[in-house]
């Protein structure tokens, strides 16, 4: 079997791959590299003059817009503005662990930005999609269970770590029953998610307290660089695997290494858990599946 490096990636010419939170960490690696193969890079960001910066250390076709996932009207915005088609749709910003936040709808926002504003671009963005989407999930989602009575932490007292792994757990439902459905419709577009093993970005930076310092110190001295964290994201978006697919470091408790296909908690393979939390999200966000199977059975058209 040949290892997944950045190098074999084939040429990305005629491709257009939007990046979510590509100024940074695993999102600006796997940006720079699809741009230097070929693709047009569609940097989608909150901070545009962070995402120009980030654009100016890539070689290629690299554009710049504004998205803000902790906002759904930033998200509509953005799609309504999104003519052009997309062959790859990277939902790869997220945030982790951080104080007690909401975002401009309410939501917790980790559960806001890492899913439901991922949930609701994807859906909004999914009839100008042509080949893939990838989600980005991570090993922290075993931990993660979904309260459906309090999602957004409007009555527990918050738990940053329970509520990032809730996240997470969401990221790989999310993907599953995206898989079903397009599969469902008779779509092409594969719906498929990765995670980073330990990789030292940016995400790890707000921690203030000792032991989060030492924890954060054990972890970049075991852990990998946002290249190496970039490949099973690069793997689940250029590779030839199937729909519904998780990739994630092959080394060291998939904490780094070469990407190949991994298991996932029983959580995250309950369909109907599935079911029930994109119901949710529909009802969350207001935003719905755009498809149906077409009348003469020949694919999909929008609803």
């Amino acid at each position: 079997m040949t290892t997944f490096t950045a190098a074999g990636i084939p040429d990305q010419a005629g491709r257009t791959v939007v990046v979510t939170g590509g100024n940074s960490g695993i999102g600006r690696a796997a940006a720079r590299v699809l741009a230097a193969r070929g693709a047009r890079v569609v940097l989608a960001v909150r901070d545009p003059a962070k995402g120009r910066a980030a654009a100016a250390t890539m070689t290629g076709d690299v554009v710049v817009r504004r998205l803000d996932l902790a906002d759904l009207a930033s998200v509509r915005a953005f799609a309504e503005k999104s003519t052009d088609p997309v062959d790859v749709l990277i939902n790869n910003a997220g945030v982790m662990i951080p104080p007690l936040g909401r975002t401009a709808d309410g939501f917790e926002l980790q559960f806001g930005i890492n899913h439901l504003g991922h949930f609701a671009l994807t859906n909004l963005l999914l009839p100008r999609i042509r080949q893939r989407v990838v989600t980005v999930s991570s090993s922290g989602h075993r931990a993660g269970r979904i309260d459906f009575d309090d999602p957004n932490w409007h009555r527990r007292r918050y738990r940053a770590f329970p509520a990032y792994a809730q996240s997470k757990l969401a990221n790989l439902l999310f993907t599953a029953e995206l898989h079903r459905r397009l599969t469902e419709v008779g779509s092409p577009v594969l719906a498929t998610a990765a995670h980073p093993g330990l990789a030292t970005t940016n995400l790890l930076e707000h921690q203030r307290r000792p032991l989060q310092r030492l924890r954060t110190a054990f972890f970049k001295a075991i852990g990998q660089s946002d290249d190496g964290g970039a490949l099973p994201t690069l793997y689940a978006a250029v590779a030839d695997v199937p729909g519904g697919s998780y990739a994630g470091p092959g080394g060291l408790g998939e904490i780094r290494g070469a990407p190949k296909l991994v298991g996932r908690s029983s959580a995250a393979r309950d369909e109907a858990l599935a079911r029930r939390l994109w119901t949710a999200s529909e009802e969350l966000t207001g935003v719905a599946f755009p498809l149906a199977p077409s009348a003469a059975g020949g694919g999909q058209h929008l609803r």
